[in-house]
This record gives C-alpha cells, structure tokens and sequence, in this order.
C-alpha cells in the first residue's frame, strides 16, 4: 500500500476528474431545463394573478406587493420575473391580447371570407364582452386610465387595440370583395360603429346594469349589416378589374 499509493494516484486522479466532469455535464443541462420550466411555470401563475387583478382594480391598481400578497410570495421573488411595475403592465396586456385573440380572432378566422367571418368576429367579441362583465376589459379600462398619460405602457395598449382593428378591417374589406358588402362603403366608418356597439354594450351592461344590453347590442349589429349589405341584383364589389379583385382576396 505504501509502494502503490504514489503510483496509483496519478493514474486515476485523471480518469476520477474527467469521470466526474462528464458526470457534471450530463446533470447540468436537465438541472438547469427543470429550473427553466419551473420558472416558466411560476412566471405564468404570477401572470395569471396580476391579469385577475387587473381586469377588477383596472392596470394601474396592480403593484408589486399586492401580487405577492396573492401569491403569498416576497415582493422581491415576484419583482425577479418582471424587474419592474411596469414590465408587470405590459405583460399583463400581452397576455390578456394573447388569451382575446385564442377566444375570438382564431376561430373566427376559420370561418369563410366575408360575412360569415365579419359576423363570427363580432359574435364571438360580444360573447367575450359578457363574460367580462363581472370583472372588465383590460382594453377599455386601459384606454380610461393611459388615455392622457404617454408611454410603454400605453403604446402597449394602442399597439393591440390597432392589431384588432386591423383585423376587423381587414374582414370588413374582405366582404366588400366578395360583393357582400356596398362597394362605396367605408370600412373605417363601418368598423367605427361596430366598435361604438361593444363600447355601449360595456356601458349599459356593466355600468348601468340595464337589462336586455346584449340583445340591443345584437340587434345593433343586423342593422349596421343591412345598411351596408348589397342590395339584390346590385353589381357586386367584385365586378371591378381582375387586378383589383386578386389584390382584395391577399
């Protein structure tokens, strides 16, 4: 033992260090995955809990310490996630965009071009609108409370009302090139009065609490269809240049 001692060691040191590095590299990346994914999981419950807050105290009732109190966190465990109050915001209407768009631009887009889609858009946002009638809407609580107030956080907001805007134009052209819709009208009038109905919806129904505001808000949008419906026997939209009728299907 005392003879081998000396001649061994500096044999399996070598092997024992590379054995053990392997070893380290193997572990390290599934350690450092299961952190990643438990807090990507965490992440996502805090934003969970600061989009239920916000939808009942509005964006600018939501703060570092009442999220931790829900998550009966440390203010600075929730703070690590977003680094700051308004980080918190932003990402709260990212993911409140995100869950609008899964509920009512994806299936709605689904349905056929034209009518069909313009009034699955409208139908599933009124149906959206109803649920939220305990709680809020994110986009018109925001607009009240950044209206006048500029920055990253208001441009958040405005960046996503436009997306959905943009949206529903976009079905509004589509129906006009499928000759469902007048060929004079004008999509941002008509995109106008569909929005003013959610707003007044929003009102009357969570403000005033007045009985039937779904239903008017309904019928609202039948009327706003059949001003600007094509009349029977009218030329269609479509009837214009080949060249403009591939460009309106894009």
């Amino acid at each position: 033992m005392p003879v081998c001692m000396p001649v061994c060691m500096p044999v399996c040191m070598p092997a024992l260090m590379a054995a053990t590095s392997e070893n380290s590299a193997a572990v390290t990346p599934r350690s450092a995955a299961r952190a990643l994914h438990k807090g990507q999981q965490t992440r996502a419950a805090i934003l969970d809990a600061a989009l239920s807050l916000a939808s009942h105290m509005g964006l600018e009732g939501l703060s570092i310490g009442a999220l931790a109190e829900v998550m009966q966190m440390s203010k600075s465990g929730v703070f690590a996630h977003f680094g700051s109050r308004e980080e918190l915001q932003i990402s709260v209407i990212r993911e409140y965009h995100a869950r609008f768009e899964e509920e009512v631009f994806v299936p709605a887009i689904r349905e056929p071009r034209g009518l069909p889609r313009l009034r699955a858009l409208f139908e599933r946002w009124i149906r959206r609108v109803s649920v939220e009638l305990d709680s809020g809407c994110i986009y018109i609580s925001g607009a009240v409370e950044f209206d006048d107030r500029p920055g990253p956080v208001r441009d958040a907001l405005v960046s996503m009302v436009r997306a959905w805007h943009a949206a529903l134009e976009r079905a509004i052209r589509l129906a006009m090139a499928e000759g469902q819709l007048r060929a004079e009208t004008e999509p941002t009038q008509m995109l106008f009065e569909l929005h003013g109905l959610i707003l007044a919806l929003h009102h009357d129904a969570r403000f005033l609490r007045t009985p039937g505001a779904l239903d008017r808000a309904s019928a609202g949008f039948e009327r706003t269809l059949s001003h600007y419906a094509q009349e029977a026997g009218a030329p269609p939209a479509a009837a214009s240049p080949p060249a403009a009728r591939k460009r309106g299907r894009r």
